[in-house]
């Protein structure tokens, strides 16, 4: 007689919110390649100043910078594939074919 409506809770599963958080790590992961592959453009060219107070950052120290990036980021995609692939399986129905 004096019942009161449930609501639905105010958070997520854990499921859920990993999913979610999941998915927009990996929405997120190109700008975050992209910010990181660009970065070498801001780095300092040999200072025109007598005292090269700042140090210039070799060719081949950009080099391995960008290919190290472009590795992390491949080995991020990968984990990402991995990490949808093992959600695909845990959502599929047994009885589906």
């Amino acid at each position: 007689m004096n019942e009161k409506p449930t609501r639905p809770p105010v958070f997520l599963e854990r499921s859920g919110y990993h999913r979610r958080r999941m998915a927009d790590a990996a929405f997120l992961l190109p700008i975050f390649g992209a910010l990181l592959l660009c970065t070498p453009i801001l780095w300092p060219s040999t200072p025109d100043a007598p005292d090269q107070t700042v140090s210039a950052v070799s060719m081949s120290g950009a080099i391995l910078y960008v290919f190290g990036v472009w590795l992390l980021l491949i080995i991020g995609a990968a984990w990402f594939g991995l990490w949808v692939r093992k959600w695909g399986e845990d959502r599929q129905d047994p009885g589906a074919l």
